[in-house]
């Protein structure tokens, strides 16, 4: 998760998450707290990026992370303490939100772990569940990417799982008319794709 949390400052994704964020809160601002729910969160690296960022705004925040891993939302609860996050240990498809619904849902580096079948299911329920809008942060399936992460990963990390998943993730990233076809399956046509450097597409949908 540390390294995850490095490879998204220094390749950009970040950086793009917080577009995402942006470009829904520049076409509907909220009316209240804005609250901010990550699927499959992780380490919690995406919600601390969004929070600096809304702070040195001035824009009052609350987070919901969600994370099927126990050992995720420990990480999470121990490296950012003090930032104000519901953490949730559940399957996102199991949670019920406790004060009506996220203004924003998004995702970063997760659709790719899913069938098509199920991402389609994925993006109706963002489309449901947010207020506002919803935002993907997900890979570019490249030849170019995939040799690049490797080579990367071998010389630089020093974690196994990093080693092997990364170029994995790679492969099962997307195309844009992957996203469009899905898209067209979910009946979803109010929506922006976008691609990013280094190798990622930003996916916003506004409600």
């Amino acid at each position: 998760m540390e390294e995850l949390d490095f490879i998204n400052t220094h390749l950009g994704g970040h950086d793009i998450t917080i577009k995402g964020v942006r470009k829904i809160l520049s076409q509907r601002p909220p009316q209240k707290i804005l609250t901010i729910a990550e699927i499959g969160c992780g380490g919690g690296d995406n919600l601390a990026a969004i929070e600096r960022y809304l702070n040195k705004n001035s824009i009052p925040v609350q987070f919901i992370g969600i994370d099927i891993k126990k050992e995720c939302i420990d990480y999470a609860r121990e490296k950012f303490p003090r930032s104000p996050v519901r953490w949730i240990v559940s399957d996102y498809k199991d949670v019920h939100w406790e004060s009506g619904k996220p203004d924003i849902i998004f995702s970063s580096l997760f659709c790719h772990h899913f069938r098509e079948n199920e991402l389609i299911w994925m993006l109706k329920w963002m489309k449901n569940e947010s207020d506002l809008g919803f935002f993907i942060n997900d890979l570019h399936r490249h030849f170019l990417a995939f040799h690049s992460i490797r080579l990367l990963t071998q010389a630089f990390s020093r974690s196994r799982l990093v080693k092997n998943d990364a170029p994995l993730s790679v492969r099962r990233g997307f195309i844009r008319d992957d996203w469009q076809q899905m898209l067209r399956s979910a009946g979803i046509g109010n929506y922006e794709i976008e691609w990013k450097w280094a190798f990622r597409w930003l996916l916003t949908v506004l409600k």
